[in-house]
């Protein structure tokens, strides 16, 4: 026998002693036995299995480790350096802007109409603090000269103050208009800032109001304010310098129920200080249009009625209006930043004036729905 067939023989004895793939007896193929328990630190091919796994997060960390140097460098040498750089500039702009504005107001020629009560005498207050140099407009001289007196007796200011002036006049008699716009250029020789102010307000139903009521209305909120700044006009021209403000209000851009008078004016009011501002851009002369919202004041306990009698009741709208003290310093910064048009209502009648232009079929609704618990509050 051959060596060859001798190590064949011992080959195929020791290939018996192994115990062999078990066969199904359905399918030929030989089935593996499958483990009864997982791997464990004990078994064989644990080193292996951890040794696979660490590679594995290796490989993770290493595909990882761009994107956290990336996040590490934008946060620490990018983002926060970029945030803080952009709050200084805001910051700074802002100081700017409030140094500039107190550098614009402070000796400058003012005029207030309306100085006399509410708002336009807060306005007064605030713009004297400013060390402007005030002419005050109204049609009670005695309440002109006491206001004067409170102004001058105060020391709360930190800048030097100037004696105002005062002139008395209606701004419903245009013929007289042109008389006090001499005056007032008299006082300081030129005007820098006038703040229309003056105003009248209304309560009715259109079908009940006479048209002498409508007439009114106009004369004082929007003939009046027009013919004094026309008369002041051309000294502003001439000097190329000058600040037009028209206090309107929320109701120059959206219409309420029972306001028709009042509303109608502060619409008129709105769009002729709109195209003054365009026309004047030329002559570098500022226009700026606010509309305050509710201010508790006595404008709806001096407002007219439909026969042109007064109102004489505090409406809960006005009594939980804004403190005219709070909107003089809204004017004074809006007019010290030379801004074109300012609201200065709360939420909801600032979101009514998008609605209006938005949906405009969802604002009549309301408002018709507004008109129909007012009537139905009245006839109770």
């Amino acid at each position: 026998m051959s060596r060859r067939t001798v190590e064949d023989k011992k080959r195929s004895k020791e290939q018996g002693k192994r115990p062999g793939p078990r066969m199904d007896p359905i399918h030929p193929a030989p089935c593996l036995p499958q483990a009864k328990w997982s791997p464990g630190p004990g078994d064989q091919g644990w080193p292996m299995m951890c040794q696979v796994l660490k590679e594995s997060q290796k490989c993770t960390r290493r595909r990882n480790l761009p994107k956290a140097r990336a996040m590490d460098f934008i946060t620490s040498t990018a983002i926060l350096p970029l945030l803080f750089g952009c709050l200084g500039v805001f910051g700074l702009f802002q100081l700017l802007q409030w140094v500039r504005g107190k550098a614009y107001l402070r000796n400058a020629v003012v005029v207030i109409t309306g100085a006399t009560s509410g708002l336009g005498k807060e306005c007064a207050k605030v713009f004297y603090a400013a060390g402007a140099k005030l002419v005050l407009c109204g049609r009670n001289g005695g309440a002109l000269e006491e206001l004067i007196r409170e102004l001058t007796a105060s020391h709360a200011t930190k800048v030097q103050t100037h004696k105002p002036y005062l002139v008395t006049f209606d701004l419903t008699d245009t013929g007289a208009i042109v008389a006090a716009a001499a005056e007032i250029l008299q006082c300081f020789g030129y005007v820098d800032i006038l703040v229309n102010n003056a105003g009248i307000s209304y309560r009715g139903t259109i079908m009940d109001t006479i048209v002498d009521v409508d007439k009114r209305v106009m004369e004082t909120n929007y003939f009046g304010p027009v013919a004094l700044t026309k008369a002041l006009l051309p000294s502003m021209i001439k000097r190329r310098q000058g600040h037009i403000v028209a206090i309107s209000s929320i109701q120059g851009k959206i219409s309420i129920p029972f306001r028709s008078a009042y509303a109608a004016s502060k619409h008129a009011t709105q769009a002729f200080f709109d195209c003054l501002r365009a026309e004047m851009e030329q002559y570098e002369i500022e226009v700026t249009v606010i509309s305050p919202g509710y201010i508790h004041t006595n404008l709806s306990v001096n407002a007219i009625t439909a026969d042109g009698s007064r109102y004489g009741v505090m409406d809960t709208t006005t009594a939980q209006g804004r403190s005219p003290v709070e909107v003089a310093h809204d004017v004074l910064a809006a007019v010290g930043k030379k801004k074109k048009d300012v609201i200065l209502a709360d939420l909801l009648p600032s979101l009514a004036i998008y609605l209006r232009t938005l949906a405009p079929g969802l604002f009549f609704s309301l408002m018709a729905s507004r008109a129909r618990k007012e009537r139905k509050s009245k006839n109770s």
